[in-house]
C-alpha cells in the first residue's frame, strides 16, 4: 500500500497507459480521479474498476484550459487533496513531413500534449506546494529524446514537455513536490491498435512493417507493456520516489539509454 490515503488525477485515465497506472495506483492503496472525453466510457470503466468511492470520473476535454483546471479542482474538491497528478493525455495527431505540416496540424499537437500538460501542471502545483508534498508524472515518449521523419510535431512537444519537467523541477525542488517524466517506447495499447495502421501509412509502411521497426530499434526486440511503465510510475509517486525529480526516465526497452 504505497501509496494508502493518496489522491491521483490522471489525464487520459480511460484507456492505455492511463488506466493501467490507474490500476496500479488503485491497488497501492490510492485514491483516483480519470479525466477523458467520453463519459459513457469513463461510467463503464470506474464500474470496472469496481473500488467503490475511491474512483471518479470527471469528464473533458485536455484541449480546453477551463475543463483542464476544472478537473484539478474537482479532484482537490471531491477528495479533499490532490497530491499525485499524472499527465498522460497526448498523441502524435497528423503525420507528415514539416514541409507539408499544416498549423491546424502543429497547434493540434501543441495544445495536446504541451498545453494539456502546462495549464494541468500550473493548477495543481499551487495545492501541493502548500501541503508541502505531491508528484507530477509526465507521460512523455522517447521521442521526447530522438526523433523519426514525418513525427516533427509529436517530437517538438515531447522534448517541451521533457524540457518543462526539468525547469520545474528545479523551481519547486525545496517544497516537497517532485516531477518526472516517463518516456515509453512503442506500448501496444488500444489507442496504438486502433490508430496505428493511419500511421503507418503516415510512415510509408504498413501496421506490422512498423511494430516491427519500433520492436527492433530496442534492446529487447519487443514492444513495450503498459504494466512496465504503470510500475514506474508508482515508484515515481510514493515515497521511495522521492529523491527522484527532474528526470525523464526510458521505459523503452533499451531504445534510448538515456
Amino acid at each position: 500500500m504505497k501509496l494508502n490515503g493518496k489522491t491521483a488525477a490522471i489525464t487520459g485515465g480511460t484507456a492505455g497507459i492511463g488506466r493501467g497506472i490507474a490500476e496500479a495506483f488503485l491497488a497501492e492503496g490510492a485514491n483516483v480521479a480519470l479525466f477523458a472525453r467520453n463519459p459513457e466510457k469513463g461510467a463503464e470503466v470506474v464500474a470496472e474498476l469496481d473500488v467503490g468511492d475511491r474512483a471518479i470520473f470527471i469528464a473533458g476535454d485536455v484541449m480546453e484550459q477551463d475543463q483542464v483546471e476544472g478537473f484539478i479542482d474537482q479532484t482537490a474538491a471531491h477528495f479533499g487533496a490532490i497530491d499525485i497528478l499524472v499527465n498522460n493525455a497526448g498523441g502524435a495527431g497528423d503525420l507528415a513531413p514539416l514541409v507539408d505540416l499544416t498549423d491546424e496540424a502543429f497547434d493540434m499537437a501543441m495544445k495536446w500534449n504541451i498545453y494539456s500538460t502546462f495549464w494541468a501542471t500550473r493548477r495543481a502545483l499551487k495545492p501541493m506546494i502548500a501541503q508541502q508534498w505531491g508528484r507530477i508524472i509526465n507521460i512523455s515518449s522517447t521521442e521526447g529524446k530522438m526523433g523519426k521523419p514525418t513525427f516533427a510535431p509529436y517530437t517538438i512537444a515531447k522534448h517541451g514537455i521533457n524540457g518543462m519537467t526539468k525547469a520545474v523541477a528545479q523551481e519547486v525542488g525545496t517544497s516537497g513536490v517532485t516531477i518526472n517524466a516517463i518516456c515509453p517506447g512503442l506500448i501496444l495499447t488500444d489507442l496504438i491498435l486502433q490508430g496505428g495502421p493511419a500511421t503507418a501509412e503516415g510512415m510509408g509502411m504498413t501496421f506490422d512493417e512498423m511494430i516491427d521497426m519500433f520492436s527492433q530499434e530496442s534492446a529487447l526486440k519487443r514492444p513495450g507493456k503498459v504494466e512496465e511503465v504503470a510500475a514506474m510510475a508508482v515508484l515515481l509517486a510514493s515515497d521511495a520516489g522521492g529523491g527522484i525529480t527532474g528526470g525523464t526516465l526510458s521505459v523503452d526497452g533499451g531504445t534510448a539509454q538515456y
